[in-house]
């Protein structure tokens, strides 16, 4: 029976270890919260304390990390702490389910092959709430050899795993535009929202008319919601958007392609952050309009 590790047991980490136990899978886990990580395995699996040491014992790892430069960290150690890679076996697949520039992905890829590894570029998507009922989406791109060995761990852990092409890249580009997408749609929603709270129209009947109406957006259904409960707790916080548009530009920006939208709403996100909100949930985008009274929630 192959086992699978997964590092980083966060708001999507969590929920898809947590499928993977519930599919059956030998798990085991790394958090740099070792509390965390023993936390998860009292209920079942194996806690580590070193990467090292999970990569040794596992046949596919799975890493769930904010960004490449913790990808790194975690594959190859941040100069006192070893990573994984080097204590992994030989055909063993790491599955890297963040948001990262594509062209760094597929160097990534020739990196690991390098030292006989596997690898599957696997950005995800869909919230915590999905990646705990395994119903979460997957964009992957891979070698035959490297999704024959993970294709089981993919599917306990989304609904959709979308195969986009035989070596990395495509996932990560796929992501992006999706990121792209979510960003713009994020900053429309708290714009149009700010404009009816200038406005002077009730901002639950104003949600209400708009999620039955065709102005309607998931991010606006969702994130809205967050607004008029006052509740910025950051499932997805603003940096993370801040982080992500910054790569759709840097993407469209190497072949000349023109992104207005996408320019527009990374600019609010920037203001966002540099306003103090750079922790907050991704909807407190709407902070920076000014002349609102923002609702308050249930007393």
């Amino acid at each position: 029976m192959m086992t699978v590790g997964l590092i980083g047991l966060g708001a999507m980490g969590s929920g898809m270890a947590a499928s993977l136990r519930r599919a059956g899978h030998s798990v085991q886990v790394f958090d740099v919260r070792r509390e965390v990580a023993a936390a998860f395995a009292q209920d079942g699996g194996v806690a580590h304390d070193s990467l090292a040491s999970l990569g040794a014992a596992c046949d596919v790892i799975v890493s769930v990390v904010v960004n490449a430069a913790q990808t790194e960290s975690v594959l190859f150690g941040d100069g006192t702490t070893p990573g994984c890679a080097a204590s992994m076996k030989p055909g063993s697949v790491f599955v890297m389910c963040s948001t990262v520039d594509p062209n760094w992905s597929v160097a990534l890829e020739a990196r690991l092959e390098a030292m006989g590894l596997r690898y599957v570029d696997a950005p995800i998507s869909g919230g915590a709430a999905k990646a705990a009922s395994g119903q979460m989406t997957m964009m992957t791109a891979g070698k035959p050899e490297a999704y024959a060995v993970a294709e089981p761990f993919l599917n306990a852990m989304a609904a959709k795993v979308y195969k986009l092409g035989d070596s990395a890249g495509a996932g990560s580009k796929v992501k992006i535009i999706n990121q792209l997408l979510a960003g713009v749609h994020i900053a429309a929603a708290a714009e149009a929202m700010a404009l009816g709270l200038r406005e002077g129209v009730d901002a639950a009947a104003l949600y209400e008319v708009i999620t039955n109406s065709a102005g309607n957006s998931w991010m606006f259904e969702n994130r809205m919601a967050h607004v008029l409960a006052a509740d910025y707790t950051p499932l997805s916080a603003v940096d993370i958007f801040v982080k992500d548009l910054g790569i759709v530009l840097d993407m469209a920006r190497a072949s000349k392609f023109p992104l207005p939208l996408s320019s527009t709403a990374h600019q609010m996100f920037m203001q966002a952050s540099t306003a103090g909100f750079a922790k907050e949930d991704d909807s407190a985008v709407i902070k920076i309009f000014p002349g609102i009274e923002l609702p308050k929630g249930k007393a």
